[in-house]
This record gives structure tokens, sequence and C-alpha cells, in this order.
């Protein structure tokens, strides 16, 4: 039995940064990924990385016009240009973990016990293997909606196989109105398909400020981008070259067709094959890996991290779970996640829509006395520039402080803007320094000095 210093279950943007860390050390590492096809994790292979490309290839689309079978042409292209980029990354990420030192084995990992490691390789074979701390980076997996006829569907697509689609379908379903969800949809309204998401929900992505959510909803009517509220599917019947779905609302249905449908209800921890019953690990009532604040489980020297870990699904917080980790072992043992700041997102949307902090509806009830300001994007001359007047920014500033208390921007370039608010927000700077700040023109970012400006 061959023994390691750690074993790593999972090659996502956690592990193989503490691979190359530990190994860098003098230490022993094992990295354990069940596909080759997926050397550097979810976000460069699945998701981020490849839909960005798509994203940035759909706006250079759209901007070039021209008739569907020279969109599903240029689409066509966006697809290899994606596939050259995720394995160009895989390769890059592969050579990086090895040249640290750390062991890259494929094969498919399950828990013997707290320290045992079954690993079954693609040729059916097994080998066990000792860990003295094991750490769990398994990413996750989508959920899948249990409509009738769904996974029985030709038509039927996760947000990976729908990047790997052969032809630019004509019309698209999207089950959910999520992140997720309206992302595809803007890529895919961008490459010239006629897109249609379906939500059981009555409100428009309900976690954002509503001012915000109705202005990107605006934005995606005019796209042409129909969304339908308290609406379910029913069944899903494949009928010659389309799929038909039953949809429902207020007890009245309808028929549908579609040439591709996208469940894009959500993700959860990846953790079927792990066995992890065997090492007597916690998980959460949502199925997660459960962990205190520095990310430790409630087995001695096994540790979780990313989206397996069961909270906020970006790989900058896989990453910073790697810094939480490496702390532990090689540093001062301060850091942890109560004291990460405050995280931003971007959806990527056309323009995207950034968040940080609290909506102003959340500062209220938390008890804060607020002020608001709020911008529309047309008025910022580099959204004019950029051809790009489309949205609003706003921000929720405590009233009595002054500090920024949360930040939501739809327009051009928001996924850059919103970490300077960041930056702002963890280092207790107020509103007042943005505000007066000198910013280079033109610029998105010059904004802040107009939007602060209204408060």
């Amino acid at each position: 039995m061959r023994k390691f210093e750690n074993i790593i279950i999972g090659f996502g943007k956690g592990g193989k940064t503490l691979a190359g860390a530990l190994a860098k050390a003098g230490q022993s590492v094992a990295v354990i990924e069940r596909s080759k096809n997926m050397y550097g994790g979810t976000c460069i292979n699945i998701a981020c990385i490849p839909t960005k490309s798509l994203e940035y290839s759909a706006r250079l689309s759209a901007a070039e016009g021209g008739s569907f079978e020279e969109k599903a042409h240029r689409f066509e292209m966006a697809i290899d240009n994606k596939n050259a980029l995720t394995a160009m990354l895989r390769g890059k990420n592969y050579d990086k973990v090895i040249s640290s030192g750390a062991q890259v084995i494929d094969g498919e990992a399950a828990f013997v016990d707290a320290h045992t490691i079954e690993v079954k390789s693609a040729d059916g074979s097994i080998e066990k293997m000792y860990g003295e701390k094991i750490f769990i980076n398994t990413g996750s997996d989508s959920v899948i909606p249990n409509t009738k006829g769904l996974k029985e569907s030709r038509f039927f697509f996760t947000s990976k196989t729908l990047m790997e689609i052969g032809k630019l379908p004509k019309s698209l379903v999207i089950i959910g109105g999520g992140y997720i969800g309206l992302e595809f949809a803007s890529y895919f309204a961008n490459f010239g398909s006629k897109v249609t998401v379906i939500q059981h929900s009555d409100r428009f992505i309900p976690k954002e400020d509503k001012e915000i959510a109705d202005a990107v909803l605006a934005s995606f009517n005019a796209r042409g981008i129909d969304v339908r509220f308290s609406t379910d599917i029913k069944l899903v019947e494949d009928d010659g070259d389309k799929a038909v779905l039953t949809l429902v609302k207020d007890n009245n249905e309808e028929l549908f067709e579609a040439d591709a449908i996208l469940a894009a209800t959500g993700r959860k921890p990846e953790l079927s094959a792990l066995k992890i019953e065997n090492a007597a690990i916690e998980l959460t009532e949502s199925g997660a890996v459960k962990c205190n604040e520095f990310l430790q489980t409630n087995v001695p020297d096994i540790w979780v991290m990313g989206d397996a870990a069961g909270g906020m699904q970006f790989t900058y917080i896989s990453l910073d779970d790697f810094r939480i980790v490496k702390d532990q072992l090689l540093g001062d043992k301060k850091r942890s996640t109560k004291n990460r700041g405050a995280v931003p997102y971007s959806v990527f949307i056309d323009p995207p829509v950034s968040r940080i902090g609290l909506t102003e509806e959340e500062a209220k009830k938390a008890g804060y006395e607020v002020k608001t300001a709020k911008l529309m994007a047309a008025a910022v001359p580099k959204a004019q520039v950029l051809r790009k007047p489309v949205g609003m920014l706003k921000a929720v500033v405590d009233a009595k402080t002054g500090m920024i208390l949360g930040a939501h921007l739809f327009c051009a370039e928001s996924h850059e803007m919103i970490n300077i608010i960041k930056l702002a927000m963890d280092n207790n700077i107020k509103y007042t320094a943005l505000r007066d700040n000198i910013f280079t023109h033109p610029t998105m970012s010059e904004a802040f000095n107009d939007l602060f400006s209204g408060i």
C-alpha cells in the first residue's frame, strides 16, 4: 500500500493549489482525479472559463449580426475555440502540479476508513492508499429536476453538455431562472437562438435588489428573451426533431416546442462515489460535507474545500479555502471563513450584473439606517463609448457611519468594478473616498464619482 502525507481527492482550484504548496514544503502529495478531462477542476473545464469564452464569442456574434446560418457557423467556431482553450488550460494545470513534486493519480476515489482510500482505475484495477491527511475537493454536479420525460429526451442538456452541442438550436428552453440559467439565456440569445426561461417563482432573481432585478428583466425582454413566471413543466416528449413540453400555469396547460432544453436548477456537492460513511464524516442537511470555520470535518485530519463544503460555488472561494487550509498546516492558523471579508460575485449576462453585500431591503431588516445612491448606466461616458448604455448602478450606505453596506452594478465591466467596492468594504473605507477619488477617464470605475455624489 502506497503511503502519502497528504491525499487530495479532486483536481479543483483549492486542491491543485494546496498540492503545489505542500509538495514545495517537502511533503508527499497525491492528487486523485477520476477524469483526465477535469484536470484543473470545474471552473476550467465546465464552468467559468468555457462559459465566459462562449459569452465573449456570443457578444461578438451579436455585434456582427447576419443570418441565422451565419450565426450558427460562428457558434460552431466558438465551441471549437472553447475546447482548445480548456484543453490548453488542463495541460498547464497538470504540468504545474507535476512540476511541484506532487503525484497525479487517475481514478475514482472512495473511503475505506478515515485514512485509507481505494482508487478504481479506468481499467477496473483497484489500489488502496494511506493518507495521514485527506482533503476533499470533489466539486459539484448539476441538479436534474424530476420532470416526466426530461431525462429520456434526446433534446435534454445540462450546462456541461449544452456547451458540446453540435449546432446552434433555433429555440432553447431553459428550466430555472437562477444565475446559470440566465447566463446561458444571454449567451444563446446573442448567438441567435430564441430563448424561453421557465421558472416556478413569480419573482425574477428574488435574491437580488428588486430595482436591479427589474432592470435586468427589462433588458432581457428588450433582447427578445421570454421569461415565464409561475410556470411548471408537466411533461417532456420527443416528436421528430423537436421536444414538446407541456407547460402548466394557473392550472392551464400549453404545448411548447423546443430544439433544446437546458436544466439549470442548481448544483449540489458531488460526493456520490466517495463512500463518506466509511470514514464517519458528517454531512449537512443539504448533503454537503460538514465543517467548521477552518474547513475541518468532524474527523481529525480530514478537510473539505470548494463546492463540496456547501458554501458559495465560486472558484475564488475554493482558492480562499486553500488559503485557510494552508494557514492551518503551514501558517499561523488565523485565517478562517469568518474573516474572509465580503464576497463579491458577477453574473455574466450582457451586460454583467455584479453584487457585494446587502440589498437595501436586507440592510433595513438588519436594523441599519440607510442611504441609497443610484445612477443609470447611460449617464456613464464609458458606457456610451462601449455602446452599452444599458443598466443601472446602486449602492447602499450606512447613514450613520458612511460605510458601504452593499453595491449592485448592472452595467458594462461591472465584474471589474465590484472588486473596488470589496476593497473599500473590507478596509472600512467610507463611500466618500470613492466619491472623491481621481479615476482615469473614460472608464466605468469613474462612475463611482457620480454614483456616490447622489448620497
